[in-house]
């Protein structure tokens, strides 16, 4: 199918050797827990996908993730659900400006030349909270150092993570105003545990439970500060968050692909059934395109960051619909027959519990379309 034939392109020139890894094992065992798909995306140099080619990186810009995503995630959702994630970190990372912290090239560069598998400790998941919003305190040692404390559940690659990245609360040791800042820590650091969390089947794949963090030790070499300038912070939450919708919907976006290429394979329907699928897949992935293209243009505000949630909801409800009338013409035998059919459009449902939620953001979003700037809550 035209579509994903496309993404796999991309993905090809991107990772080689990738996708036909991929291809070559049952979707039944890319899924599971334990699966062999996140060490594959790792063995294909899937860490430096994002990363610029100046660091080492594959240098792939914002229209190729959402091709490349959409290629993993219709072999994987699991997968693409992971290293979403890994991708949603490493942006994150590459927009916090050289000037603030001249660190970042050389994490980026180690990232990609040691393929290290970056995990999220942001706020995803937490009820009431933004991405980037804290989910750790930072204590002060009185000897430059920290200790940090918190939870994050689920995350994703927890059991293949070698670094895991989140927002810190850095308290003032004289009771003044806390501190936001990016910390970047091993996964094997003192302090750090894992525990099952993920009960079930659908994205079994992603690793996703319990990170803990029980006074991890931190030294100021592993603090991303964001300096001063309330402009930088906010350009930098924007940026990242506009990276983690569009990612994530690339995710669930090849995952509805998947469903229509077997229409499309096994001839289900009729040419006007396959060619609307087609219509509406190729729509979805449009708008993802027009996201990806503001953010290689430098568009970062609000205004960006609100356009870009009207595509994530308006992709979310394309995959259902995708999903379920593409299931409806692969027929009752197909979905008797095997569960592929049957786990796809459970896991497809996914993309709804991703923050933020349609819920949480009705009243910015209605404030938005009626002329008001959008402020994210």
């Amino acid at each position: 199918m035209r579509m994903l034939d496309e993404a796999r392109s991309h993905c090809d020139r991107l990772l080689p050797g990738l996708c036909s890894a991929l291809a070559g094992v049952p979707l039944a065992e890319l899924e599971r827990p334990g699966s062999p798909a996140i060490e594959l995306f790792r063995k294909y140099g899937g860490a430096g996908l994002l990363i610029p080619t100046a660091h080492g990186g594959a240098g792939a810009g914002a229209r190729d993730a959402v091709r490349t995503m959409a290629a993993l995630s219709s072999y994987s959702p699991s997968l693409g659900a992971a290293v979403a994630m890994h991708g949603f970190s490493v942006a994150t990372l590459r927009a916090v400006p050289e000037s603030v912290n001249p660190l970042v090239p050389v994490l980026l560069g180690a990232v990609a030349g040691e393929r290290l598998l970056v995990a999220s400790a942001f706020a995803e998941g937490t009820s009431g909270q933004g991405v980037l919003a804290p989910t750790m305190t930072a204590r002060a040692t009185g000897d430059g150092r920290y200790r940090l404390t918190g939870s994050k559940k689920p995350c994703s690659l927890s059991r293949s993570m070698d670094l895991i990245t989140a927002s810190v609360r850095l308290m003032a040791p004289d009771g003044g105003e806390p501190e936001t800042a990016i910390v970047l820590i091993p996964a094997a650091a003192e302090g750090v545990s894992v525990h099952p969390f993920w009960d079930t089947l659908a994205l079994a794949g992603a690793e996703s439970d319990e990170v803990r963090f029980d006074e991890v030790p931190c030294g100021p070499e592993e603090l991303l500060r964001l300096g001063d300038d309330p402009a930088d912070s906010e350009r930098l939450t924007s940026t990242g968050l506009i990276w983690f919708q569009l990612i994530i919907s690339s995710v669930y976006a090849g995952l509805a692909a998947s469903l229509v290429e077997d229409v499309f394979r096994r001839s289900r329907g009729s040419a006007s059934d396959r060619a609307a699928l087609g219509a509406g897949l190729r729509s979805a992935l449009l708008q993802l395109d027009a996201v990806a293209l503001r953010l290689e243009d430098g568009e970062v505000g609000t205004g960006a960051l609100a356009d870009a949630l009207t595509v994530r909801y308006a992709v979310q409800d394309a995959v259902g619909d995708l999903s379920g009338r593409s299931a409806e013409l692969l027929g009752g035998m197909a979905f008797i027959h095997s569960s592929d059919v049957a786990y796809r459009l459970a896991a497809g449902r996914a993309l709804a519990f991703h923050p933020p939620s349609r819920t949480s953001t009705a009243a910015p979003m209605d404030a938005y379309f009626a002329g008001e700037p959008f402020v994210m809550p």
